[in-house]
């Protein structure tokens, strides 16, 4: 799958494990290059559906966007290349036709 980054620094991190080690912390860090090492490899986002780290779609402010587990609460969030995202009838996301995607962020969206 193709990835691309939408933050010069995240970007960095995944290019540099020394980087990410140091500004992440050891287990973030290797969650983030097993993540991406993942997603490199798949065909399609269906390929990630059932791999270490439920990538899953997100919903509410940020429909359109899905993210999978680093170290808990963070997570690395991304975006389809895709737009629009492909849809079924029933408007569920296709999966299985996303082909690329932009890494935006690595976040704990749960915090208050």
């Amino acid at each position: 799958m193709d990835i691309t980054f939408k933050d010069r620094k995240i970007e960095n991190y995944a290019n540099n494990d020394r980087l990410a080690v140091r500004k992440l912390g050891k287990l973030r860090a290797n969650n983030l290059k097993q993540r991406l090492d993942d997603l490199r490899a798949a065909s399609t986002l269906e390929d990630t559906r059932y791999l270490p780290g439920r990538f899953h779609e997100l919903k509410g402010d940020r429909k359109g966007q899905w993210s999978c587990d680093l170290d808990h609460p963070y997570r690395l969030v991304f975006e389809p290349h895709e737009d629009p995202i492909p849809t079924n009838k029933d408007g569920q996301y296709l999966w299985v036709e996303i082909l690329g995607i932009e890494i935006i962020e690595i976040v704990n969206y749960h915090k208050s």
